[in-house]
């Protein structure tokens, strides 16, 4: 083998270094700019990423808060609402009031059953010997009074019995939920095996509804026809629930256990006022039984007041002192619940 001029070798290398320098140095600014791109891509990556992430958190954030806003516009509307109602329910239109006690009756049938009553009670005054001037107020109460309580008492009555199984059919509604079927199966169930007066109000709510009517609207047009507030709040969650979602059977759930301890709390406030409601009855009929023994014993005694002009205005001022007495302690014992 022909040996290599070591001279040779060492300038062949130099001629290499110095060519790669060169190239490098001719090339160092395109691999310096590759690497800037390099690195630029990567921050826009990650400054993507992050604007991704910032952006998905601020629509989360946007969405909560929007969906916040919306309940609280419901709860504003529906208070509105409710407090519409509150006062129309105060003092009602007669004819809601006939509806609301159940009766399928018209005013002009009222007023003419009305009108009945008094001349009743008219004759029944001049009949057991009250004086001339007690007979229009008797027919002033048969005509206007008796009528009315008579209808306020059938409200009551009905509401009382609606408050007495109302719990149990959202019971139902809440096991009908959990167990998968849809909630207007679940009332029609109650329209159709519930007791009266459950029955007849669930009933309306699928009539309207099969009128086009949506549930909530149906559900909130139930104390037109029930005077109770917790049919109102039947109302109000079917509305919220439809509007704002959530756990339907938890919330149906909550609010048969309100209702059931509203009861408990009514009950007892019953049972701590029975005291005074005896007071206030045997109070009241005092009057009435002391008067009837001194009829008993002395009639001469209390004839008086029966026969004489002076007498009959002794007996209405004290009706009407006694009347005031009573309306006080009546307002002194009840309580809203």
């Amino acid at each position: 083998m022909f040996g290599i001029d070591p001279t040779v070798l060492l300038i062949i290398v130099l001629a290499a270094c110095s060519a790669g320098a060169l190239a490098y140095a001719l090339l160092f600014n395109t691999i310096s700019s590759e690497k800037k791109v390099e690195r630029r891509l990567e921050t826009v990556k990650r400054a993507e990423t992050d604007r991704g992430a910032i952006k998905a958190s601020r629509d989360r954030v946007a969405e909560q808060a929007k969906r916040r806003k919306n309940i609280q516009d419901s709860l504003k509307d529906l208070d509105k609402r409710q407090q519409d109602r509150d006062k129309y329910a105060k003092s009602p239109p007669l004819k809601v009031q006939i509806r609301q006690a159940g009766l399928e009756l018209s005013i002009e049938k009222f007023y003419i059953y009305s009108g009945l009553a008094s001349l009743v009670c008219g004759f029944m005054a001049l009949v057991l010997g009250a004086p001339l001037l007690a007979v229009p107020g008797a027919m002033l109460v048969g005509g206007l009074g008796l009528p009315r309580w008579i209808i306020g008492f059938m409200r009551k009555r009905r509401a009382k019995a609606f408050l007495n199984e109302f719990p149990n059919a959202l019971d139902v509604i809440v096991r009908s939920v959990k167990s998968g079927l849809p909630i207007n199966d679940a009332i029609r169930m109650i329209a159709s095996e519930s007791p009266e007066p459950v029955r007849g109000e669930f009933r309306r709510i699928v009539e309207s509804q099969q009128m086009g009517m949506s549930t909530a609207e149906a559900a909130l047009r139930m104390p037109e026809t029930m005077p109770s507030q917790e049919a109102a709040f039947f109302g109000i969650v079917i509305q919220i629930q439809s509007q704002a979602g959530g756990n339907l059977s938890e919330a149906l759930g909550n609010l048969s256990k309100v209702l059931r301890d509203r009861k408990k709390m009514k009950a007892k406030v019953q049972a701590l006022s029975m005291e005074a409601k005896a007071s206030a009855y045997i109070i009241g009929s005092l009057p009435i039984i002391v008067a009837f023994l001194v009829y008993l014993t002395s009639p001469s005694y209390i004839l008086p007041l029966f026969t004489t002009g002076t007498g009959n205005l002794i007996l209405a001022a004290s009706a009407v002192w006694m009347s005031v007495g009573i309306f006080v302690m009546r307002q002194m014992m009840n309580f809203e619940v």
